[in-house]
């Protein structure tokens, strides 16, 4: 109930940046629309509809990070934050207070996504539900990379690390402009570590119907999510027990 109370006030200061909530869902749509008059004019495989899809959708995660992160900087640097301590909120109750609201927000946008996709040719059925589906883990990655930044560094400096340099890490390692092999080397080994290209991979094989070929690349995402959910609980934790220091 704690939680619940919490993560309530933070659903409502989310919807109250209406800016900010119109251009994070807004932002991937134009691209899936823009990239899509391109395929129109230029066919290529990597932007028909069906492949394109499932990366823009991760794509436009990755501006969840800078709301979350937003968020709870500006928490910890007002006095909200220091009369919240005083409750007998833990800090898990902070950080889950945080991700409930925003996980609906994340799913939004990767379901406007998908209907946007409907109106361009993509074709509707089970495999988009089942992809929707896939994206879960994605989302709370991305909203826990926020809460992670949030925790360390202050708004403007969140900004800069989930406002250019995430977003732009997870649109280039992420193939859904390029594909990832015809640079090879370094930034393909650098790509297959990081989370972002196995979840786009896991939605284009749920989408396209290969399940088989989905938990080979989600498990990656998974054990990304779980890991930094972990590390921002502790951050939360240390910064937390400072300053009531």
């Amino acid at each position: 109930m704690k939680t619940l109370a919490f993560a309530s006030r933070n659903g409502k200061e989310i919807v109250r940046d209406r800016i900010n909530l119109a251009f994070g869902i807004g932002f991937p749509v134009i691209l899936l629309l823009l990239l899509s008059a391109i395929q129109s004019n230029i066919p290529v495989k990597l932007f028909e509809i069906k492949h394109l899809t499932p990366g823009i959708a991760v794509f436009g995660l990755s501006f969840i990070s800078l709301f979350s992160g937003m968020l709870i900087a500006k928490d910890r640097t007002s006095s909200f934050m220091l009369r919240l301590f005083a409750s007998p909120l833990k800090s898990s109750n902070f950080i889950f207070g945080y991700m409930l609201p925003l996980f609906p927000m994340a799913m939004l946008q990767v379901c406007v996504c998908f209907v946007v996709a409907f109106f361009l040719g993509l074709a509707p059925s089970m495999n988009v539900l089942l992809t929707i589906i896939v994206l879960i883990p994605a989302a709370v990655l991305f909203i826990s990379i926020g809460l992670l930044c949030g925790s360390l560094f202050n708004d403007r400096q969140v900004g800069g690390i989930c406002g250019a340099l995430l977003t732009n890490l997870s649109a280039w390692l992420s193939g859904t402009w390029f594909d990832i092999d015809l640079v090879g080397g370094a930034f393909k080994k650098t790509a297959e570590a990081l989370p972002f290209l196995h979840a786009v991979n896991a939605g284009r094989a749920a989408i396209s119907g290969n399940y088989s070929l989905i938990l080979s690349d989600l498990w990656w995402v998974i054990v990304y999510a779980a890991i930094i959910t972990v590390i921002a609980v502790l951050v939360f934790t240390k910064k937390m027990n400072s300053d009531k220091i």
